[in-house]
């Protein structure tokens, strides 16, 4: 199959593209390079350009008519950024979104794998997260997931469209192969944070409260190898016909975690056991904001489209650590 990426040039989207090659599908990257990287479109079918335009979307589809579905992930994605810029977010986020899933509409892909985020949810009692769980986006970040969504299960209930929203929790690691990775030279998630310690560029990892109502009392996260959150792309989009056999709605969402909370402080025991020695740390008083976490129920990804995570943590620290040894090189090859 050929399928349509948009921000395909990004950290999820270029392991995607691989996921979708390594199982004998083509990827066509759409990308504005505004924060993607041109090294990740090299041998692929790229174009660079908005997802909002109408005319290049029309010139993808006219040279490439058997794209059979597309997987939308692009989008501005860091939280302290959308609280300070929510004009952008919802700009770039969700009105240009209801522009492509129009374009998309009128050229008769009627199909679309949306990345969304476990950010949409409220707070579960017992730190299980499934699709019913309440919703409560606490972001401008997070608000515009759950917009994309109300607005991709709208265009799916009236265009004779099909949609399925998969949810992420906290995505780790790097194509294990090392053909791309994280880039963001400041990243603010906590492995990103414990390799720039390791690495010198940050001189302490601060462990942001240890009062919550978990293990060891720091927050817990459900971390995804970035490889395993890739192929589920692939699982959804060849089982889609088989989805929607089972579910009666043109649209349904599914939750993409390793269905394993992992505490803060036992990430940090994970990092050090994988990096061979211990990191600088010290622990800090929780952030406004700052919640105790969760993870989630994996249970609708398997009965759905038959996935599940493989990868353990320490193979996404290992994952990281290597790329960030060779990001430089590759970056600039």
């Amino acid at each position: 199959m050929k399928i349509l990426i948009t921000g395909g040039a990004g950290y999820i989207g270029s392991t995607i593209a691989s996921a979708l090659e390594d199982k004998g599908h083509t990827p066509v990257i759409l990308d504005s390079l505004i924060s993607g990287r041109k090294e990740f479109t090299l041998q692929r079918i790229f174009y660079r350009g908005d997802i909002a335009d109408g005319t290049l979307l029309a010139r993808i589809f006219s040279e490439n008519p058997d794209i059979t579905c597309t997987i939308h992930c692009a989008g501005l994605t860091i939280v302290s950024d959308s609280v300070e810029q929510p004009y952008e977010y919802y700009q770039e986020n969700v009105a240009k979104s209801v522009q492509l899933f129009k374009n998309l509409q009128s050229l008769g892909c009627r199909d679309i794998v949306f990345s969304s985020s476990a950010s949409v949810y409220d707070d579960a009692i017992d730190l299980v997260v499934t699709e019913s769980t309440p919703l409560n986006p606490r972001s401008p970040y997070a608000r515009t997931k759950y917009m994309i969504e109300m607005i991709l299960q709208d265009f799916c209930a009236t265009y004779d469209m099909r949609g399925i929203a998969l949810r992420y929790f906290n995505p780790i690691g790097a194509d294990p192969q090392m053909r791309s990775g994280g880039y963001v030279e400041n990243p603010s998630h906590v492995l990103g944070k414990l390799v720039s310690v390791a690495s010198g560029r940050e001189p302490v990892f601060k462990v942001t409260g240890v009062n919550w109502k978990t293990r060891d009392g720091s927050g817990i996260r459900d971390y995804i190898h970035v490889w395993d959150l890739a192929l589920a792309h692939v699982q959804a989009v060849e089982q889609l016909d088989k989805v929607f056999d089972l579910v009666d709605s043109p649209y349904t969402v599914i939750n993409i975690g390793t269905g394993k909370g992992v505490t803060v402080l036992e990430l940090v025991a994970a990092f050090e056991r994988v990096y061979g020695c211990s990191v600088n740390q010290e622990i800090a008083l929780s952030r406004p904001g700052d919640i105790v976490g969760a993870y989630a129920s994996v249970d609708t990804a398997l009965q759905l489209i038959g996935w599940k995570a493989e990868k353990s943590i320490d193979e996404g620290i290992a994952d990281a650590l290597k790329w960030d040894s060779i990001k430089e090189t590759r970056l600039n090859d």
